[in-house]
């Protein structure tokens, strides 16, 4: 890790011995050694009288207006798990697609650092959903980040894509739920907020991949073949179902996070490479994709690979984590043998084998623990999440 940019301002002393690997992996961990030199950058620039007081006014000052009208919100409101508007599976596929575009452009250091923020409040979440202050500072402060690191193009494009789907009715009931005038006083505070991340852009770090050439290759390889086996199974879906935007029956909000907690973990994990590379693989295929939502092959063989060589560089407890934790959420209210139903089973079950061979291939990569409790390694009952879909394909398996 070079550090020798804060040297050269006095912020760190040149004298210091070398980190040691427990040192490293801290600095690592929490993504310091970019935010040291973004701080560094954006004090040359602003020279406020009181720096770190400056860092941190605009989140905590958002924090502190918003809130009042934050513990008023019924987080655990099931309502949240809807979509805020018309049943439009294609017209919110296409949202989501501007969101991940925008998601791939952020600076991957911001981005794990907003997750760890996310992550740490939700452990700490007690029963009626509401976060802590401070975790609430944590949070605008990650995602003012994050977003500062995109064009400004980038974060109206998915502002305009969502709000042309939300019905406009949607945030006056909102409103209905909490006192109007701390929640005008919060929004207040958001434009406010917004200002100070629109005047403080950061330049994103394009990192390289620690994937290697060979894995690459094997992945890119596997992902071929898994996308001719299960193209079939991928057309005889339909897409345009608005059962996959129907929270999971009999789950709550708290349950449901807790599955998501996982993800964000796992992704926190990521090689910030690859993970782009997914990212944008699934924004080409959305924008390709036909008016049934049905992708183009080769477009869904590029996010096989990037989803493989993602997973690839995860540990595989991390995914195994996620898979567990989705099985509890899902595996046993009967929605993948429900799911199962609607689909060819012959076509089904030939896209399932295929995937055992794609994670045999992905799991061939995965970093090994060094711990003396290896993690479990994967077989048909233990399998890395790539796509909904096969992946409930892989409950219903286990069920029957």
């Amino acid at each position: 890790m070079d550090l020798s940019h804060l040297v050269t301002v006095g912020l760190y002393a040149a004298k210091r011995a070398p980190l040691k690997e427990a040192e490293l992996a801290y600095f690592d961990k929490h993504g310091l050694e970019k935010a040291l030199a973004d701080i560094v950058d954006q004090l040359a620039k602003e020279k406020p009288a009181d720096p770190f007081k400056f860092i941190a006014d605009a989140a905590a000052k958002l924090s502190k207006a918003a809130y009042p009208f934050m513990k008023e919100v019924p987080w655990n409101d099931t309502d949240f798990n809807l979509p805020p508007g018309k049943a439009d599976p294609i017209g919110w596929t296409r949202a989501i697609a501007r969101i991940i575009d925008m998601g791939a452009t952020m600076d991957p250091g911001l981005v794990k650092a907003g997750c760890e923020a996310h992550h740490a409040a939700i452990q700490d979440l007690p029963s009626d959903g509401v976060c802590s202050e401070a975790q609430l500072t944590a949070m605008n402060t990650a995602i003012g980040r994050m977003i500062a690191s995109v064009p400004e193009s980038k974060t109206m494009s998915v502002y305009n894509s969502v709000k042309a789907l939300v019905d406009p009715k949607v945030p006056e009931y909102l409103m209905s739920k909490v006192n109007e005038a701390d929640a005008r006083a919060a929004y207040d505070a958001l434009l406010e907020f917004t200002e100070v991340v629109k005047a403080n852009p950061i330049t994103p770090f394009t990192p390289a991949s620690t994937v290697s050439s060979d894995a690459a290759s094997s992945i890119r390889e596997a992902a071929s073949k898994l996308g001719a086996a299960a193209y079939p199974f991928v057309k005889g879906v339909d897409w345009t179902d608005d059962l996959y935007a129907k929270p999971v029956p009999g789950k709550s909000i708290q349950e449901t996070l807790r599955a998501v907690d996982k993800m964000i973990v796992m992704g926190t994990k990521m090689d910030g490479a690859a993970l782009q590379e997914a990212a944008m693989a699934h924004v080409n295929a959305i924008e390709r994709m036909d008016a049934k939502g049905v992708l183009k092959q080769e477009d869904f063989n590029a996010i096989l690979a990037g989803l493989g060589k993602a997973i690839a560089s995860v540990p595989k407890k991390n995914v195994m984590d996620v898979y567990e934790e989705i099985g509890i959420l899902v595996g046993r209210v009967g929605v993948p043998a429900y799911i199962f139903s609607k689909q060819n089973p012959t076509d089904a079950m030939a896209a399932y084998s295929a995937l055992m061979e794609f994670k045999d291939t992905v799991g061939t990569y995965q970093p090994v623990r060094k711990a003396s409790n290896e993690a479990p390694s994967f077989n048909a009952e233990s399998i890395p999440l790539l796509l909904l879909p096969f992946s409930l394909l892989i409950f219903f398996a286990q069920g029957y």
